[in-house]
Formats: C-alpha cells, sequence, structure tokens
C-alpha cells in the first residue's frame, strides 16, 4: 500500500505527551534527553508535568512537538528494523510538522532541527508586539471566498488566509483589529463558526516578514541533505528533494499559506492510499478524513499504538 506518514504542529501539544513513550522505550528517552541537551533546558520535563501556559509558549511547543514525533520515528526505525523509504513514499507536516518531516526523512539532523524551530517559536514571536496580531478559524466557507474577505478586512493593516486546513476550515492571520472584522464579514456570510484562535502571534501571514529574515540566516548555515523520500512543502503543496529548494521554501513557508488540504490531494493524485499520522494528538488525522474520505488514516502516538504499526508493517 501507498503510504505517507504525517507530522502535527501547532495545536496538537498537551501536558503529559510523550511521557508514556519514554516510560516504554529507550529510543524515546533517548530523543527527549539529546533535545533536553541541545536546548540546555528540561523539555521534557515541561513536556510530562509541566504547566499548559510554558508548554504554549511557542518557543517550547516547538522542538516539543518535533521532539515527540522524532521519539516516535526512532522506536519504529530501531524497534521495528525499519528503513523510513521501505515504509512510506511520501512525509509531510503542518507548518512546524514540516521541519518533523525533514528529521524524519534525513534531511536535517535531531540537533539542527531542535535549534532551528527554538530560534523559529523565538523569531516568529518577536515580529509582533503580543496583543497587536491574532489568527482566527472560519468554518463553512471556502478557501477562496475567505481570501477575498480577507482582503476586503484588511483595508490599510494585514488579514490573510493563513490555512488551508480542509473543506470548511481556513485559519486566518494578521492584525487583531482586521481579524475582528474578518470575523464579522464571515458570520455575517454565512459561516457556520467564527472564533479567534488563543495563539501568541500571528502566524503564515505578512507580519511575519522579520521572522522570515532570521530564518533565511539560520537556514543558510544549517546542513540539509537530501530526504529519503519526498517531502510535501507547504507552500508549494507539492514534493521536494532537492536542498536548496528545501531550505527557500522553509523560508517562504513563514509568511506563506499552509495549503494542507491541497497537500493532501496532491498524495492521493500520486497514488497514496494511506496517511499516519506521527506525533502527540491526531489532529491532522481528522483533517484528512474531512479532506477524503476514501483515504485509510490512522494516528500513533503512543506505546500500545507505535506497537502496533510495527506489527502492521511487518505483516
Amino acid at each position: 500500500m501507498t503510504r505517507a506518514l504525517l507530522f502535527p504542529g501547532q495545536g496538537s501539544q498537551y501536558i503529559g505527551m510523550g511521557k508514556d513513550l519514554a516510560e516504554s522505550f529507550l529510543e524515546a528517552r533517548e530523543v527527549f534527553e539529546e533535545v533536553d541537551d541541545i536546548l540546555n533546558q528540561k523539555l521534557s520535563r515541561l513536556m510530562f508535568e509541566g504547566a499548559e501556559s510554558d508548554l504554549n509558549l511557542t518557543q517550547n511547543t516547538q522542538p516539543a512537538l518535533m521532539a515527540v514525533s522524532m521519539a516516535l520515528v526512532r522506536i519504529l526505525t530501531r524497534q521495528g528494523g525499519f528503513e523510513l523509504d521501505k515504509i512510506c513514499h511520501y512525509v509531510a507536516g503542518h507548518s512546524l510538522g514540516e521541519y518533523s518531516a525533514l528529521a524524519a526523512a534525513g534531511a536535517l539532523e535531531l540537533a539542527d532541527t531542535a535549534r532551528l524551530l527554538r530560534l523559529r517559536g523565538q523569531a516568529m514571536q518577536r515580529a509582533v508586539p503580543v496583543g497587536i496580531g491574532s489568527m482566527a478559524a472560519i468554518l463553512g466557507l471556502d478557501f477562496a471566498d475567505i481570501k477575498m474577505l480577507a482582503a476586503e478586512a484588511a483595508g490599510t493593516e494585514v488579514c490573510q488566509a493563513a490555512n488551508d486546513n480542509s473543506p470548511g476550515q481556513v485559519v486566518i492571520s494578521g492584525h487583531k483589529n482586521a481579524v475582528e472584522m474578518a470575523i464579522a464579514l464571515a458570520t455575517a456570510r454565512g459561516a457556520k463558526k467564527a472564533v479567534m484562535l488563543p495563539v501568541s502571534a500571528p502566524f503564515h501571514c505578512t507580519l511575519m516578514a522579520p521572522a522570515a529574515h532570521e530564518m533565511a540566516r539560520a537556514l543558510a548555515d544549517t546542513v540539509i541533505r537530501p530526504p529519503c523520500v519526498p517531502v510535501v512543502a507547504n507552500v508549494t503543496a507539492r514534493a521536494v528533494t532537492e536542498p536548496p529548494e528545501i531550505r527557500t521554501l522553509l523560508v517562504d513557508q513563514i509568511t506563506g499559506v499552509v495549503r494542507w488540504r491541497e497537500s493532501v490531494l496532491w498524495m492521493k493524485e500520486q497514488g497514496v492510499e494511506e496517511m499516519v499520522e506521527i506525533g502527540a494528538g491526531k489532529v491532522l488525522s481528522g483533517l484528512v478524513r474531512r479532506i477524503d474520505k476514501d483515504i485509510a488514516v490512522s494516528f500513533v502516538g503512543t506505546p500500545e499504538q507505535v506497537d502496533t504499526l510495527i506489527e502492521t508493517l511487518k505483516g
């Protein structure tokens, strides 16, 4: 069966994530300890038993979610004895999850991935003062309508479609006043729901340009190798394999739209029949089900689920 592995982004985090993996698998403990050492922070302790408000700081959320995904990948490859390119044909991740996908496919080293995501989180937070920007989820209108609606709401400010997550689920981002105006317009035009999101910065819009400049400098000094399987990029919704293009697209992703719906449909067009979410939560699995019910979808985040997947792959 043609398979893709998916890696979650911000919003999937929760206190306690990864703890059962660390208690059950040496491989998970190794990953968490490596990330702790790289960042000079007990990030794993924060993940297992810290305060939700601290975990939700984007500079912590981003490397933490990657660490859980990479712990699962290491368990799969070592316990199962698999090479990644033998168990999937594509990898893809939502926003920060694209870094997890690249690390899983060997394009980025774990240490570099953790450092980049720490910097990415800090740079995104620095780009816009708290309270100036915001994001909102709009349900029940299609992407094209929301793009026009956001442009109308913007006026002289910024308001843009940021995440095309699934049919009828789009996230907008920009200046707080403009986003609030977009919510009012969406509600008046028949949206089922339009609500502000509890985020600390307006991600994936042009307000993130300062963060993109920071990441461009950091990525210029980072070794990126050809991935062992193609990585489906957020901003193109197409596969990428060449390191220079990967580097460029990771910079573009900071201000660009996360084209998740299109990415899933493109993978299906390439013959992907099964998608497995690797990491905390099951947000992406739910999105895939809404995008195309014909795609077999599952999620792996607990010791029992990873054991089941290993047995299935050995099948």
